[in-house]
């Protein structure tokens, strides 16, 4: 995972191997016109920022990418509904989405939550996933690979930037809700300092449901930052509150 600057916007660009005409990014809080305590590239129009700024940021995401179309934004609840992006004609609930179609961006909001980008190795489909630990515990990642229909060992992830396992602690009933569907997820939470709290480790619980999905190891890329440790670089929720902005992650299919 590099960052690059395209067009005068810092993007991070994903560590895979996928077909040329497969786009992918995931912004950063640089280069953006909000204000502070949410300075920078805040893409979120549900959160505590002036509205024209976040249009003027919108605008200045589409121009520097050269999407081809805007994004098909959703409406992030933690749940685990999948929609064709395709089929969106105005902003509904929803964790993910996924298309066949050339040029319909996916897209997701985030700020510690964890964004996962999906693809194959003939690039035939592209998926944006939304998945914080309620939606990795209830089955977001199942059911998007079950609604994307292309459950094969091509597939190929990327995990795009999200908390690390040092900075997300939980208290014992997250552990518990994830042993409850498999012992083995107790492998993936540490001890914190405070009694009876862990830390959870969300991109290593997302590498075992994919992998137990089909993907192969070797064709799951990513977990490279932390956003909460990066106040630089990132928004999060977790650092930061309600002063928090939201960085996007992005898919789509080249014509």
């Amino acid at each position: 995972m590099t960052i690059k600057t395209i067009n005068g916007l810092p993007v991070i660009e994903p560590n895979w191997s996928v077909p040329a005409h497969i786009k992918a990014y995931s912004t950063t809080r640089l280069g953006g016109f909000s204000s502070a305590p949410i300075d920078g590239l805040n893409l979120a129009l549900s959160v505590e920022d002036d509205r024209d700024d976040v249009i003027k940021n919108r605008a200045r995401l589409m121009e520097a990418l050269n999407l081809p179309e805007p994004p098909r934004w959703i409406s992030q609840t933690h749940s685990t509904i999948v929609h064709d992006a395709s089929a969106l004609e105005a902003i509904c609930e929803g964790d993910a989405l996924f298309t066949t179609k050339p040029n319909q961006v996916c897209a997701i909001l985030t700020a510690d939550c964890l964004p996962i980008i999906l693809t194959n190795e003939a690039g035939t489909f592209v998926s944006a996933i939304h998945a914080g630990w309620r939606g990795l515990l209830n089955g977001i990642i199942e059911n998007t690979l079950s609604a994307c229909h292309h459950m094969d060992d091509t597939m190929i992830a990327w995990l795009a930037p999200a908390i690390s396992q040092k900075a997300f602690e939980v208290g014992p009933e997250v552990r518990e809700a994830f042993m409850a569907h498999n012992p083995h997820y107790g492998d993936f939470f540490i001890d914190s300092e405070r009694a009876n709290h862990f830390y959870a480790d969300l991109y290593s619980i997302a590498r075992e449901k994919l992998k137990a999905f089909g993907v192969k190891a070797h064709n799951i890329f990513g977990g490279d930052y932390c956003t909460h440790s990066s106040p630089d670089l990132f928004f999060s929720y977790r650092r930061d509150g309600k002063t928090s902005g939201r960085q996007a992650t992005l898919i789509w299919m080249a014509s």
